[in-house]
């Protein structure tokens, strides 16, 4: 009896072997009930042991521990953290869990896509399970299962419009062809990002809303009623947490794209207008980008009464030419170890130390009534590939507008030397102790009482109000702001 005994003590045969993983029956759990109301779901899965001796995991337990609106049982067990886990040789266990979500909570607490993950270590191996559920009742497109997947948006060269009062999510990369999306005063979009993987482009941001050739975006905000596009999560510490989503891509020859009263904000790049693609821009906000805030890639843009700051590269940035025209703009970049705005006349697409395979274009870029502005000594940053030997191939222009250069003017071999008095003309350079907003450590670039920018703009026919509405002067103010 006791060497029977003994035989049946399977504690010996558990296996420590570190190299012995877990397999799991999916790699995300979805709970696709629509949250109309207070609800809950349940979902499970297995966990298998496909080795020849028995496992025990350590522990199991709930990212989110107590606070989550998770709750699991493994193999007949509650609990957010449960430990000491059998699981027998060539066997399997199931874990149930179950969301409960109130959709009529602030989005701070039931946000739209709600992610977390139940985390398994066997023998010091870290593997998890990741939980998708939806927490507000709102227009998920394409799907909700749509992360990392490019999905057309199509309608026979028709308009879309999206103008529910309910708010869009966007999960995943929507492409538009053949068809104008046109998104209604007081819409609210938030996007949700984060890494993604398909076939088509590998590890990459998700995230996207691209207009392809025949595909057009219009985004109408109004005064009272603005647009505002932004990453999905609302929690207080995501408010200027940049790179949360992708960015607006208007793809290449897109034509009739508008963009105005609208902010868009915490995703890679704002918007980029790719080569012959058309936009016109006004009354916008741009901010916390982990790249640039308008990026056009020899294309066309009309701006008028934008604000474009805090972004990880230059907030504007115009490359390989294209035709500008921007008015009563405010470009500022602070804190960051790039210049607030970024101009050439050409691109390399092999290493740009060595420049062999190059693509040139013109560049004629016109600012009036514009600040241009930022911590950094420069805040203008031109690159023509000629050398200012071809004026034509680099036409820049600045009236009436508020700048900082310094070294731009005795680097390049002083072909900017006369940068003050032949291209921006008359202009206001700035430095460090000039007063000119109230208080850019809080990004508020409103004009400062003593502020140079004051009754220095020309007026502009048909821009007769400032970004918020306010009427602009007989003198009126340049940048984005009247005082």
């Amino acid at each position: 009896m006791a060497a029977s005994w003994f035989a049946c003590d399977r504690n010996d045969d558990f296996t420590t072997d570190g190299n012995v993983k877990l397999e799991f029956s999916l790699d995300t759990l979805h709970f696709d009930t629509v949250f109309t109301e207070l609800g809950s779901a349940t979902r499970l899965f297995k966990v298998y042991n496909r080795n020849n001796r028995p496992v025990r995991i350590s522990h199991v337990e709930l990212e989110g521990g107590p606070n989550s609106p998770f709750r699991m049982n493994v193999d007949g067990r509650p609990g957010e953290h449960i430990e000491e886990v059998e699981v027998w040789a060539n066997d399997s266990i199931y874990v149930f869990v179950e969301v409960t979500i109130d959709p009529n909570q602030p989005l701070s607490v039931s946000p739209f896509v709600i992610e977390e993950k139940i985390v398994f270590e066997t023998n010091g191996n870290i593997q998890e399970v990741r939980l998708e559920a939806w927490g507000q009742n709102a227009n998920y497109f394409p799907n909700r299962y749509s992360k990392g997947v490019p999905v057309q948006l199509t309608c026979n060269n028709g308009t879309i419009k999206w103008d529910d009062p309910k708010p869009y999510v966007i999960y995943g990369e929507v492409f538009i062809d053949e068809c104008t999306l046109e998104i209604a005063a007081g819409t609210r979009i938030y996007v949700h990002g984060g890494i993604a993987r398909n076939d088509s482009f590998g590890i990459f941001n998700d995230g996207i809303l691209y207009t392809l050739e025949n595909g057009a975006l219009k985004i109408l905000g109004t005064q009272e009623a603005p647009v505002v596009i932004q990453g999905d999560r609302l929690e207080e510490g995501f408010q200027d947490e940049s790179g949360q989503w992708n960015g607006i891509f208007l793809g290449k020859g897109s034509k009739g794209n508008v963009i105005q009263y609208t902010t868009i904000k915490n995703s890679i790049i704002g918007v980029y207008v790719d080569s012959t693609a058309e936009l016109t821009i006004s009354n916008a906000q741009i901010y916390n980008t982990a790249s640039s805030g308008l990026l056009g890639f020899h294309s066309s843009i009309s701006a008028q009464n934008c604000l474009i700051y805090n972004c990880g590269a230059n907030s504007v940035q115009f490359i390989q030419g294209g035709d500008y025209r921007l008015d009563y703009c405010t470009i500022v970049n602070y804190g960051v170890n790039a210049s607030s705005l970024g101009m050439s006349n050409y691109y390399c697409y092999d290493d740009p130390f060595f420049c062999n395979v190059r693509v040139d274009y013109p560049l004629n870029a016109y600012f009036r009534n514009c600040i241009i502005f930022g911590s950094r000594r420069d805040a203008i940053e031109l690159a023509d590939v000629s050398g200012g030997q071809v004026p034509d191939f680099f036409k820049i222009k600045f009236e009436n507008c508020v700048v900082r250069v310094d070294q731009l003017l005795t680097t390049q071999g002083g072909i900017y030397a006369g940068f003050l008095d032949n291209q921006c003309l008359p202009c206001i350079n700035g430095n460090r102790d000039t007063k000119l907003f109230i208080d850019p450590n809080e990004y508020d670039y409103h004009l400062d009482s003593l502020s140079v920018a004051i009754d220095q703009a020309i007026p502009i026919p048909g821009i007769d109000i400032d970004l918020v509405g306010i009427a602009r002067g007989v003198m009126p103010d340049v940048g984005c702001y009247e005082k």
